[in-house]
């Protein structure tokens, strides 16, 4: 256990230290969110739907959420296991004899903590600028934040598994991060959407999660396919990660 807790405080302040990861987990989700509550405000518009009901930061700020979450599992945790992995740092681990759950484990650590400080952030620009609620139950938000950080933890590590090097994780996490922001409802209410767009959104694990971290917040009717679609991709997640990561 001493171990496990070492290796975590060194691994949460390897990505403290890139830049990356700041700008998109801390700065880039509650900047965004402080721009839209200057375009949309927070008084619910009984003339649309498309905001569930809700006033717009309302709806905005437990997605962004996700979108903090997300930041983690697409970019942070494949870009430093991929690039540990080019210079040799997992051979040398397994070498030493390190149990991989204690490295897989860590990387879990570090993207709630990660995700939980882009959350306070963001959430608080939306409480001071915006008047934006609390969480009707705190105690689901609370579980619905750790099931959501879990998955996007066992994503970012099946990317790192399946991505040869730390520039194509990064590459293709950004990408991701970007397609599933615009598509998954955090961008913009999935209501106004197209057909298309949002079939494609439908297949993405942020959209589920959005929804997951919405329902829990506002205090809606859980969405059970919602719910187990998260559920799925964290354990699809893992077990493939598990039998595809590579040391060397």
């Amino acid at each position: 256990m001493r171990l496990f807790v070492k290796l975590t405080w060194v691994e949460l302040k390897l990505f403290v230290r890139e830049p990356l990861n700041l700008v998109f987990t801390l700065g880039f989700p509650a900047l965004v969110v402080w721009i839209l509550g200057a375009a949309f405000g927070n008084v619910p518009d009984p003339k649309t739907d498309a905001f569930r009901g809700i006033g717009a930061m309302d709806y905005y700020v437990p997605g962004y959420v996700g979108l903090a979450i997300a930041s983690v599992g697409l970019i942070g945790i494949p870009v430093h296991l991929a690039g540990y992995r080019e210079r040799g740092v997992l051979r040398r681990f397994r070498a030493s004899g390190l149990p991989a759950w204690t490295l897989l484990a860590a990387q879990v650590v570090v993207t709630v903590v990660l995700a939980a400080v882009g959350s306070v952030a963001l959430i608080t620009v939306g409480v001071l600028a915006y008047d934006v609620h609390a969480p009707r139950d705190p105690l689901a938000a609370l579980l619905a934040f750790l099931l959501c950080a879990l998955s996007f933890a066992a994503i970012g590590v099946l990317l790192a598994a399946v991505l040869p090097t730390a520039r194509a994780a990064q590459g293709i996490g950004v990408i991701a991060f970007f397609v599933m922001m615009f598509l998954a409802g955090t961008d913009g209410p999935r209501a106004l959407f197209g057909h298309t767009l949002r079939r494609i959104g439908d297949v993405l694990p942020l959209t589920h999660v959005v929804t997951v971290l919405q329902d829990a917040w506002v205090g809606f009717p859980v969405n059970l396919a919602a719910l187990l679609t998260v559920v799925a991709f964290l354990v699809v997640s893992a077990l493939l990660s598990v039998r595809l990561l590579r040391w060397d």
